[in-house]
């Protein structure tokens, strides 16, 4: 098979779909792999690098679309590249298809067969692909938060952990899950009062043990969300529901209840935002104001720190493409349920729920 790997077109993004290593063991099982000229780049990969692996590297973009059977890269295609896809061929990619209607029209009038990173769900509800991302992008919440905190960028002064004699930094994070752990984590390091809020009690029984005690941890209802996001000083939105649009669970009003200079941080952009104030934003163009309240919504966070999240994010989904292309994907994904949840759209059709959900489509269920 024929493996394309472009270079990403998304402002600010440097990551790049394929390592050398991934390159080696695709051509060494008879493989080819062609890679547009400085992909790798912002990864600190060389064209070189890619070249002694066993890659091709190419300059013009259209010729690795036309020729590619799959086409493996790490943010969703923009319109620039609508044209370039064509039908049957596998784009093995970051989607966020729920709130992005015009993208997956433009999937279904090619008939691209879509297999999402982010959908990709194992049998315990865990998503593989999503881990490392939102690893990465729950402890930079807190280093983006504390660095909006400080009053040159209109913040409202405070530091994080407080000095002795006076009081830390209240961080409120909204979700449990990898995002709400990782903030805490990072947000417990550098001594911060920090609470989580989630709908799941046993999750909350389970952080609180593994943190000792050392978070507070509330059930996610109104009264609760209020309350804290009223109090909070760095707000963190990290909620998830797989592959779906995500709720507002922060409205405007409560917004407005924020103290001026205080910071929202919402990872859940890419899905939509948990804060209706939420719209994406970008790594040159971060932030704006609500009501005096920051926001920083930059939907592709992790490739501010590309090199770390090429490596990160490629350790998880190269087996999956290693599987696909040389068992073929249909063989692929009848011996692997977790990989077959990951095809949002296949010949024309949605073929994941919580999509067609979202966008009012028409929902198929294929099987191979």
């Amino acid at each position: 098979m024929l493996i394309g790997i472009p270079k990403e077109v998304k402002k600010g993004e440097y990551r790049v779909g394929i390592v050398p290593a991934g390159v080696k063991t695709l051509v060494d099982a008879g493989h080819r792999v062609v890679v547009e000229k400085k992909a790798g780049e912002g990864s600190g990969i060389s064209d070189d690098d890619y070249i002694r692996a066993g890659a091709e590297v190419r300059e013009a973009k259209k010729d690795i679309w036309d020729e590619a059977e799959m086409i493996m890269k790490v943010k969703e295609p923009l319109p620039p590249e609508y044209d370039l896809m064509h039908e049957d061929q596998i784009i093995f990619t970051f989607f966020h298809l729920a709130p992005e209607r015009t993208l997956t029209q433009a999937l279904l009038e090619r008939r691209v067969i879509a297999v999402a990173y982010e959908t990709i769900e194992l049998e315990d509800g865990t998503l593989p692909l999503l881990t490392p991302m939102s690893e990465i992008a729950g402890r930079m919440a807190v280093h983006v938060g504390a660095y909006f905190l400080q009053k040159e960028h209109d913040g409202r002064g405070v530091l994080l952990g407080g000095v002795p004699g006076v009081e830390p930094t209240n961080v409120v994070i909204l979700g449990g899950g990898v995002v709400g752990t990782n903030a805490a984590k990072i947000a417990l390091g550098m001594g911060a009062d920090a609470t989580v809020l989630d709908i799941n009690l046993n999750r909350l029984r389970y952080l609180d043990d593994i943190f000792f005690g050392r978070i507070k941890t509330l059930m996610s209802n109104i009264q609760n969300v209020e309350e804290a996001v009223a109090k909070a000083d760095l707000l963190i939105g990290g909620i998830l529901i797989p592959g779906a649009r995500t709720p507002h669970v922060v409205t405007r009003t409560m917004v407005s209840s924020m103290q001026r200079g205080s910071v929202i941080v919402d990872v859940s952009v890419d899905q939509g935002g948990c804060i209706e104030t939420t719209r994406p934003t970008s790594h040159d163009d971060p932030t704006y104001e609500v009501d005096g309240v920051i926001h920083y919504c930059v939907a592709n966070m992790p490739g501010a720190v590309a090199r770390t999240s090429t490596f990160a994010l490629t350790n998880t989904t190269f087996p999956y493409c290693l599987k696909m292309v040389n068992m073929g994907y249909r063989e692929a994904m009848r011996g692997d349920t977790a990989l077959m949840r990951g095809l949002n759209t296949y010949d024309g059709k949605v073929t994941y729920k919580p999509v067609a959900e979202a966008l009012n489509l028409d929902y198929v269920q294929v099987e191979f």
